[in-house]
């Protein structure tokens, strides 16, 4: 018997940091399939074998959506606490955040609904006084003092324990659903210290978000549970399947947003998504935001904390200020470029930002609540800064709707902190974002354009309060109508940055009408989303995940990109002139001696094997790693196979003479159908192959003869030179 015909561990398995082959895993599993079908008639037993199988699926998406729904509320419920402690302590629960111990309290009053005897600040703790420049430097001081040890406990627990835990992970993420494998990057540990430092990172007041390290986190819960099931945890193609619906449940508790969250699977991060991806994705995004609802994390039924509802319609003549608010979004992100920070820097940056933005209320608080604030509509009852508006003694309209009035004093005071905070914030945020701590970018990219947005909804209310005879205000707003609506405006320009940097158009406006429920402002979204993708384009293609990958050296072929160029596969193939002759097996006069030298002397992923060096014509191809494997196996299990052995790819070996070696057959492990194009392919075609099929390379022949071979590494490098970039850029396979 031929040792082959058992299979063997490991083989048909992917290096790290290599690329997977598409083409292959789904021929596996469609093998696998058939076999359960067939044996299902044998017996009652392997019938249900072959339904748990068939089930298997919607278990990991119920087990996705639990798991990554109780993390993503215990995160917030932590996160909640922890930035209150920075200022204060409760003093009847220690593990009461400032909000949740005043609920609790009999004595607090609907004025100072956040002051009560129970909470009590560190300089009131400490020296028992509240007021006065003592009080306010120890509480100074104090904040300062929690967010570097915060943001030191981040970084340390990462470069300590998972170094891949750092970053938002959306740029990973969308490296390996195109097919990339990077192991670890989606281990236990990442997951345990991705949680335990997101909570920590957002919790230091450091301008970043949790809503993209969300995503990381819930493919994590995927991964986890991938490895319960053989289905996939042996297919990497299948595996990838779960992953896509992960990164779904991902944005739906990030933002409370299901139906965004499988949008935006599909259109920022899959490569590979199928209709059945599509229902499972969907069924995982409601499982995890129902979990959400259930533990209830701010108190108020939402899945968010920024969730609005507006009283009043929009008018045309505001789709100006809409479609400027749009103009910002692409500039901004235009200017979001990454650097790189090792720890020291994240101290700094962390001490930086505690000692500006705790003077001033609009960044001290978490950027969460900032948003919160700055997309609420002024009703009667709120007692924000940004609502002390000069009220008409006279006025009898109920509550939800008030006309517009002239501003007070607090709604100038907190203009211009707004404008200061808008600059702090859009520094702050580009020196944040791509340091060793887990960050998001959605947050802080939302923050900048809310308070943008406000500051502009703020200025049209005013203009058409006090000139509301202009021929712009004439037609819709009527004096003592209740016409701009602030709050609107703060969410349009969140929504433009967002877009402006990740280049989101479609998802990005369900997510942000998911957030507020608001359906009649669709259109505004829309003409902001649009506006900013547009003007961000302008100055560059790629958003910044795109960005993020081509700087980390991944080997990602974007949908997005096209090729326009009218070279030929033979300008691309290797070997080039001069190059040495292509590394080839032979079907029938190789030995493992032979073999077990080319493997030592090459790196190559895979060899052709031919008929004779001769004749040169193709008969399959070999992925190096099975080599290795095959051999290796043979040697320990196989009597009589040495290195004068000879290697047969043939159906049967040829009768040998018994003073011979014992011949190694491995027809088993060789592709007998491998992708092949002919020299005077168009590269515009070989790139669309690539693309859509996920090949790993692609041999190139003649009349059936071999002459070289493209891999993804030589498509992307070939790209990147007629873009007049460095293909040296490119660094893996």
């Amino acid at each position: 018997m031929d040792f082959l015909d058992e299979p063997f561990p490991d083989v048909g398995t992917y290096e790290d940091f290599h690329t997977i082959d598409w083409l292959r895993e789904k021929s596996r599993d469609t093998d696998r399939h058939r076999k359960i079908t067939s044996k299902s008639k044998e017996s009652i037993w392997e019938f249900v074998k072959s339904l748990l199988d068939a089930w298997s699926g919607w278990v990991v998406m119920l087990l996705i959506g639990l798991l990554s729904g109780t993390l993503a509320g215990v995160i917030d419920l932590a996160v909640d606490w922890m930035t209150d402690l920075k200022e204060g302590v409760c003093l009847s629960a220690f593990w009461y955040s400032h909000e949740q111990c005043c609920w609790t309290s009999n004595e607090t009053t609907f004025d100072n609904r956040d002051k009560c005897p129970q909470w009590q600040t560190w300089s009131e703790l400490m020296t028992g006084h509240t007021q006065g420049a003592g009080g306010y430097l120890l509480n100074y001081f104090l904040y300062i003092v929690w967010a570097l040890f915060f943001s030191f406990l981040a970084v340390s627990l990462v470069r300590v324990f998972a170094p891949y835990a750092c970053g938002s992970g959306i740029p990973e993420i969308k490296t390996i659903l195109s097919g990339f494998i990077i192991r670890g990057y989606l281990g236990k540990w990442t997951l345990l210290i991705k949680t335990v430092t997101l909570v920590l990172a957002v919790s230091s007041g450091l301008s970043l978000g949790k809503e993209g390290p969300l995503v990381h986190v819930a493919c994590c819960c995927g991964n986890l549970f991938c490895s319960l099931f053989s289905k996939y945890s042996k297919n990497e193609g299948k595996r990838r399947e779960v992953l896509s619906a992960a990164a779904a449940a991902g944005v739906s508790v990030a933002f409370g947003a299901p139906i965004g969250g499988v949008l935006f699977s599909l259109e920022e991060v899959s490569y590979y998504f199928p209709l059945k991806t599509l229902w499972r994705s969907f069924f995982a995004a409601l499982v995890a935001a129902f979990t959400l609802r259930s533990i209830n994390p701010f108190g108020n039924s939402r899945l968010v904390l920024f969730y609005v509802e507006y009283h009043t319609p929009w008018y045309m003549a505001e789709l100006v200020p809409f479609i400027l608010l749009g103009v910002f979004g692409g500039l901004w992100g235009t200017l979001f470029i990454r650097g790189k920070y090792p720890v020291l820097e994240v101290i700094v940056v962390t001490g930086i930002t505690a000692i500006l933005a705790f003077p001033n209320p609009y960044t001290r608080r978490s950027t969460s609540e900032l948003i919160s604030e700055l997309f609420n509509d002024c009703g009667a009852l709120e007692s924000s800064q940004l609502c002390d508006y000069v009220n008409d003694p006279n006025m009898t309209r109920p509550l939800d709707d008030i006309p517009d009035r002239p501003a007070g004093p607090g709604v100038y005071t907190a203009l211009w902190q707004l404008a200061l905070a808008l600059i702090f914030k859009i520094i702050i945020t580009i020196f944040t974002f791509g340091m060793k701590i887990p960050s998001g970018l959605f947050i802080p990219s939302m923050a900048v354009g809310a308070i943008a947005g406000r500051i502009v909804g703020i200025a049209v209310e005013q203009m058409a309060y006090h000139h509301h005879d202009w021929i712009i205000f004439k037609n819709w707003c009527r004096p003592g109508a209740d016409c701009v609506t602030p709050g609107l405006y703060a969410m349009v320009g969140a929504a433009a940055c967002l877009g402006g940097v990740t280049r989101m158009t479609v998802s990005l406006v369900v997510i942000m009408f998911e957030l507020t429920g608001g359906l009649e402002y669709i259109v505004p979204l829309m003409a902001a989303a649009v506006t900013s993708k547009w003007v961000a384009d302008a100055f560059g293609k790629e958003g910044i995940y795109e960005a993020h990958i081509q700087l980390n050296g991944y080997p990602f072929l974007d949908v997005k990109d096209e090729f326009t160029h009218r070279t030929l596969a033979t300008d691309v193939m290797r070997p080039r002139r001069g190059e040495p002759p292509l590394a080839v097996l032979t079907q029938d006069s190789t030995t493992v001696e032979d073999v077990e030298a080319l493997i030592k002397e090459t790196d190559y992923n895979g060899f052709p094997v031919v008929v004779s060096r001769e004749s040169e014509r193709l008969i399959g191809f070999v992925q190096r790693r099975d080599l290795i494997l095959a051999i290796k196996n043979a040697r320990q299990k196989q009597d009589g196979v040495v290195s004068n052995s000879v290697v047969y790819f043939t159906e049967d070996a040829p009768q040998l003479p018994a003073s011979n070696p014992q011949p190694l057959k491995l027809r088993r492990i060789l592709n007998l159908s491998p992708f092949t194009v002919t020299d005077h392919t168009p590269m515009e075609t070989v790139v669309d192959i690539f693309r859509k099929l996920g090949l790993r390379q692609c041999l190139v022949t003649r009349s059936g003869r071999l002459l070289g071979i493209i891999t993804k590494k030589d498509v992307l490098r070939h790209m990147a030179q007629m873009m007049n970039q460095d293909p040296e850029s490119i660094m893996f396979n």
